[in-house]
């Protein structure tokens, strides 16, 4: 029998949070590799003569095919060997084809390395949840994954801001390959400082006897008992629905604050990148900590503040995307940046509670497979194609109404979350 002292490693000290840093860290060059092509859209657009649908297409699909294709597979694995490793072999494989975007010369190359991008991502997310869950306690569980999300944001401001000011200073050839490089050499480094926990370890009682094998679930056992819990179909979906508006938005703002607002690569990438970085993170940290503080009383709340969030954040993108001038559009965007991503906390928790300890990583890989097959791969798209439908009548402002189109996907988005706040209860493992 393992003796407190292996569950008050885990529980308590700094060494925890030192994972949570390097954690953020990798999620924030997941998501900087995955949202670089936004900013460097305009300049591909130019040099490869591409039309807003390929662009739409790269950003999306090329991503998500195998991004979450292989999630399951690589979950299903992290559930049964080393997290860690898998992590590190997933960061040094995205980073690395980050690096090849650099050097295509057509859409299809480019499209190839993207579909390599997300093949690396497939296996950086899943078991990283699993980890949070095995170093931090129920009770801080919703934050912990929260400062994790602050990778989404950090990420995607430092896309935006080093890939355009890289491609300002020489060119998107060069953003692409500085920026995968930066990845792959961390690699090494959160492979040795990240250890592999016990799992289940924190969802013991006090002074409970702690086993002497992990837990072990039959390899069927996490989808199957999935399935039957309409609070996760009805969660992923009300995901995958803000999704659809929350990466095809993010996608195309750098290219509407260029045809609508008249900003030029540097300015853009500036305030842009400020408004992710302040919004986002406000946005992610007020979600984590309302879940926690809520959803302790009823686990309701868990799903029920995303919901709130999204249905505030449909008015406020409309004044935003509608806004004439800079300074107004800085604060009208900022809002919805922080409602728009005000969920991850709550909801990546409550997924984490659909299932037993052992199966976290395959639960998790089931619904991001499900947000992002949904939520990615239509995106970006549907608001490329629409823009492109469009032109013939708006000119540059068809990109503005392109938008408005898909914002009806917050709406959708808070009424599934209500809707499964009403079933969550019983489909709540503990």
């Amino acid at each position: 029998m393992a003796t407190a002292d292996a569950r008050a490693a885990v529980r308590g000290g700094g060494y925890r949070y030192a994972v949570l840093a390097l954690l953020i860290i990798a999620y924030t060059f997941n998501f900087l590799d995955r949202q670089i092509l936004g900013i460097l859209a305009g300049s591909i657009k130019k040099d490869l003569n591409l039309t807003d649908s390929q662009l739409g297409l790269m950003g999306g699909l090329a991503f998500a095919l195998f991004y979450t294709g292989l999630g399951i597979p690589i979950a299903w694995l992290a559930d049964r060997w080393s997290r860690t490793w898998i992590m590190t072999g997933a960061l040094t494989i995205w980073s690395g084809f980050t690096a090849l975007c650099g050097f295509a010369t057509g859409f299809w190359p480019l499209f190839l390395c993207r579909m390599g991008v997300g093949v690396g991502e497939a296996g950086g997310v899943a078991p990283a949840y699993s980890l949070i869950s095995d170093y931090f306690p129920k009770e801080q569980r919703a934050r912990a994954l929260a400062a994790y999300s602050f990778g989404i944001p950090v990420g995607s401001a430092l896309g935006i801001l080093f890939g355009g000011l890289i491609a300002a200073s020489i060119d998107w050839r060069a953003a692409f390959i500085i920026v995968g490089l930066m990845g792959v050499a961390l690699a090494p480094v959160f492979r040795l400082v990240v250890r592999e926990p016990r799992r289940g370890l924190t969802d013991l009682e006090a002074g409970a006897p702690i086993p002497e094998a992990e837990p072990v679930v039959p390899p069927k056992g996490a989808l199957g008992l999935l399935l039957r819990k309409p609070s996760f179909w009805l969660i992923s979906l009300a995901a995958a629905a803000s999704s659809v508006c929350g990466y095809g938005v993010s996608f195309w703002l750098p290219s509407f604050f260029e045809r609508s607002l008249g900003m030029g690569l540097v300015d853009r990438s500036l305030f842009l990148g400020a408004i992710t970085l302040v919004g986002g993170t406000a946005g992610v940290w007020a979600g984590g900590w309302l879940g926690d503080r809520l959803g302790g009383r009823d686990k309701r709340f868990y799903l029920l503040v995303p919901a709130a969030a999204f249905a505030l954040a449909l008015p406020c993108f409309i004044f935003a995307i509608g806004a004439k001038s800079l300074a107004v559009a800085f604060v009208l965007f900022l809002i919805p940046q922080g409602l728009n991503l005000a969920w991850l906390g709550p909801v990546i928790n409550a997924i984490q509670h659909l299932v037993p300890a052992a199966s976290r990583s395959t639960a998790s890989a089931c619904f991001l497979f499900v947000n992002n097959l949904i939520g990615l791969g239509l995106g970006t798209y549907y608001f490329g194609a629409v823009s492109d439908l469009l032109t013939p009548r708006f000119g540059a402002e068809a990109l503005r109404y392109a938008i408005y189109s898909g914002l009806g996907f917050y709406l959708l988005s808070a009424l599934l979350f209500v809707a499964a706040a009403g079933v969550i209860r019983r489909d709540w493992v503990d």
